[in-house]
């Protein structure tokens, strides 16, 4: 028997979703004036907010080049004596933060993790400063034998370094990243502090397995969060980068990754800190405490939009994204042959899209009204008895953030967009406008579906001239995500040249532009697809089994 989902949010993405495809055909029968109307302010709207996504792409492009031009200015220039006393107390300061960097992992390759972790290890307070915690899963085969070779092999290159086991069987959670990292940062962090470390100098850094984190990262982040007026109401979010292993694989999983990063791009340097991380992300654990850390219910998939937008809702608004212009380098999803690797995307991109479940997380908060979420609050891990962090050590909580009803507004709006941009632009912008040209003019010697007499758009010269400009539309639609792509093979190039120090040879050259033919395999396969999907199977209460995409081992 199939079970149906109780939320009425959870119906909203579905209906969005199978609405959009079946008024192609419907809407010009049925409701000519409403479809026309509203496929114009859809197209409008779609056109504006690319637009602004390609301004904002741009903002990021410069913020990127600034920074890390400035680094290695800052790297080649002769360092004098009191800038070298400088550093020296930095190294040592007692008050400097402490970076957790959680890295979870399930059936990952020890020499994945080995490189990730060391190339953390080489940071210049990785000794004094920094602690390693290795989320492993219980379940996984051989867990404890690859965890002990990688803590044997990297336990004096760190402050610490802690491994967690994270149980398969504790209630009401789901397998997956966020409920793996949640266990992960209140048992390391719950271990941190007992051994003396001050919990309001800690950071925790969520990384994936595959996270290549340069030290220009966490410098920019202890520069921004001593320098922000309320350091533990921030979440900071780096762009992310697919550069490790990018001409190992189809083009079209290469164009996916490329589309993915550029949004994620824009979206930092959108106004007033609304925004999410992707991938790998920095909060105080402060703020991860006093939100009851990340959700583990299987709702909570996409666990770094979740995780920010919880912190957003629980803290009345006051919580914002700090943008941190240091790029993550990645790797795509490698496995041997051209159709498996387009299949292990898939089922990437399946897994990444299941994040529509924020939809009706964040419809529920827009109406005040209670989630079914679980998370720190709900269960007690054994041994983290007593909060990290204690009521007398908690910050002042404030009561509401100014204009938060607006902010609200603007997070739901973006998450709508995120989520719902995806499911509906390749049917709308590929299907309406050639739908309604062939019921309405439809070629000489092909049956009619309306009357002349009944034909609209022959009768009213205002709906004519609406119709005439959504033709002109749709042709316009794809250039701001061509500037976008133009703008990225700058960015990309200069990435690996200035900052990743590859040659020239190493990088995209003009022979990469031929990638954009497979811009429709991208589109359609790996992305509108598996997006449809996910956002139907919101009907039901069952839940995707977690798989986690084959990664090559690194050849770096």
């Amino acid at each position: 028997m199939v079970d149906l989902a109780d939320d009425p949010f959870e119906y909203v993405a579905p209906v969005v979703c199978i609405g959009a495809i079946a008024m192609i055909p419907l809407g010009p029968l049925l409701f000519p004036r409403f479809w026309i109307l509203l496929l114009s302010v859809y197209f409008l709207t779609f056109l504006g907010t690319q637009f602004n996504h390609l301004y904002t792409f741009w903002l990021t492009y410069n913020k990127i080049k600034d920074t890390i031009n400035n680094n290695n200015k800052d790297s080649h220039s002769p360092i004098s004596d009191e800038k070298l006393d400088e550093v020296e107390n930095t190294l040592i300061n007692d008050n400097d933060l402490i970076h957790a960097f959680v890295i979870p992992n399930y059936s990952e390759p020890e020499a994945l993790l080995r490189d990730t972790i060391g190339r953390i290890a080489l940071h210049r307070k990785a000794m004094t400063n920094y602690v390693i915690i290795l989320a492993m899963e219980a379940s996984e085969a051989q867990n404890r034998t690859k965890s002990e070779n990688l803590k044997e092999q990297f336990n004096d290159k760190f402050l610490d370094f802690i491994t967690t086991y994270h149980p398969s069987d504790l209630p009401g959670e789901a397998r997956g990243k966020g409920s793996n990292i949640s266990y992960a940062a209140r048992k390391g962090c719950a271990e941190m502090v007992n051994s003396g470390m001050d919990k309001r100098k800690i950071i925790i850094t969520i990384a994936d397995s595959d996270s290549h984190i340069p030290e220009l990262y966490i410098t920019e982040v202890e520069k921004a969060f001593n320098e922000s007026q309320d350091p533990y109401y921030r979440v900071f979010a780096p762009p992310i980068f697919f550069g490790r292993n990018c001409f190992n694989i189809p083009a079209a999983v290469r164009m996916t990754d490329i589309t993915w990063s550029s949004m994620i791009m824009a979206n930092l340097s959108s106004s007033r800190g609304l925004g999410f991380p992707c991938s790998t992300y920095s909060i105080s654990l402060m703020l991860a405490d006093r939100v009851g850390y990340w959700d583990t219910d299987a709702d909570a998939v996409g666990e770094d939009m979740h995780m920010v937008l919880k912190c957003f809702f629980k803290t009345r608004g006051f919580t914002r994204m700090t943008p941190i212009f240091v790029p993550i380098n990645l790797t795509n999803v490698e496995t041997k042959g051209y159709l498996n690797n387009l299949g292990a995307r898939f089922v990437q991109a399946k897994r990444h899209y299941n994040g529509v479940a924020d939809v009706a997380f964040v419809l529920r908060h827009a109406f005040n009204l209670p989630t079914f979420c679980i998370d720190a609050n709900t269960f007690c891990l054994p041994g983290t008895e007593k909060a990290v962090v204690g009521d007398s050590d908690r910050t002042e909580e404030k009561e509401e953030c100014p204009f938060f009803w607006f902010d609200k507004m603007t997070m739901v709006l973006k998450v709508l967009e995120t989520h719902f941009m995806p499911v509906t632009s390749g049917w709308l912008m590929f299907f309406a406008v050639p739908t309604m040209q062939l019921i309405y003019f439809p070629p000489q010697g092909c049956p009619t579906l309306i009357e002349p007499g009944s034909n609209l758009l022959l009768h009213s010269e205002i709906y004519m001239r609406v119709w005439n400009i959504l033709k002109f539309t749709t042709l316009v639609l794809p250039l701001p995500l061509f500037g976008t792509l133009g703008i990225y093979e700058k960015l990309h190039r200069f990435i690996d040249t200035k900052f990743l120090n590859k040659s020239k040879e190493e990088t995209r050259t003009w022979k990469n532009y031929f990638d954009y033919l497979s811009m429709p395999i991208a589109a359609w396969l790996l992305m509108l697809l598996p997006s449809n999907i996910a956002s139907c199977k919101r009907i039901f209460k069952s839940r995707d089994e977690y798989i986690v995409a084959e990664k090559m081992e690194s050849r770096e």
